[in-house]
């Protein structure tokens, strides 16, 4: 394990593992460094790239200086950056392709393009509205120490199968998943609006907008708007994927990007 501080001085715990140019991986809600589908994902990576596997604020190893705010975790991608030597490639899923992207507009000087898969922002007002009764209900959970029961809630209400969820106490890191739980309001704040289309409209590196094929039409919808948006962007729909990206899949994607359109 490394620490990289962050502006705030926030400790990041991280892991450095494979060869190649340096990729910095934010994942999504409920995910951390340790977790075993993680692991997974960065063994795969770690074939073609240097990857810097981070817990986000709040997760794993990772200490959390509050209060909460989206700067901070650009802050601490940005230190994840800088630990890399100074320049890296960005890949992000669900709520981190959103952080990636928040980076991308910040800080184009140390990123030299991004990958960004599913991300999780709603996509209409409809959504948005019933995205907020979630919220409001994981934090009420939250406030009465009711992490469990605050994550499966959450996971059921972004579209999780209700099997999977019902066996997630089975998996070896349900422990560190039940205390990173109050983290999920970060992601929520993160997701809960629609695109900042206008934001990405300043993005100058190469972004590589991704999308699973048996994803729900919103987030295909939320896909095309932000390659539509971002002045140098492509739009690849990874054939049989749904939000759980298979990363073998997904590899020749980060290694051979799509040429922006």
């Amino acid at each position: 394990m490394r620490i990289a501080t962050s502006k705030d001085g926030t400790e990041l715990a991280y892991d450095v593992c494979g060869d190649g140019p340096a990729l910095v991986y934010i994942t999504g809600a409920t995910c951390f460094r340790r977790f075993r589908p993680i692991v997974g994902d960065v063994r795969v990576f770690a074939t073609r790239f240097t990857v810097y596997n981070y817990d986000r604020r709040g997760r794993g190893d990772s200490g959390d200086v509050r209060p909460y705010a989206i700067e901070r975790e650009i802050d601490d991608i940005e230190a994840m950056v800088d630990a890399a030597g100074g320049r890296a490639i960005l890949y992000g899923h669900s709520s981190g392709a959103a952080l990636a992207l928040e980076a991308a507009a910040r800080m184009p000087d140390k990123i030299d393009r991004v990958v960004i898969y599913d991300a999780a922002y709603v996509h209409d007002e409809v959504e948005r509205a019933s995205y907020a009764e979630l919220a409001a209900t994981v934090r009420a959970l939250l406030a009465e120490a009711k992490n469990a029961r605050a994550l499966k809630t959450f996971l059921r209400g972004i579209g999780m199968p209700s099997v999977f969820v019902a066996l997630l106490p089975l998996f070896p890191g349900w422990t560190t998943m039940k205390a990173l739980a109050p983290t999920l309001m970060y992601d929520i704040a993160i997701t809960e609006a629609r695109p900042p289309v206008e934001r990405f409209e300043r993005i100058q590196v190469s972004v590589n907008v991704v999308v699973g094929e048996k994803n729900p039409p919103g987030m295909h919808q939320v896909a095309r708007e932000l390659a539509a948006a971002i002045p140098h962007a492509s739009h690849q729909v990874l054939s049989g994927q749904d939000h759980m990206v298979s990363a073998k899949t997904l590899l020749p994607v980060l290694t051979n990007p799509v040429p922006p359109e």
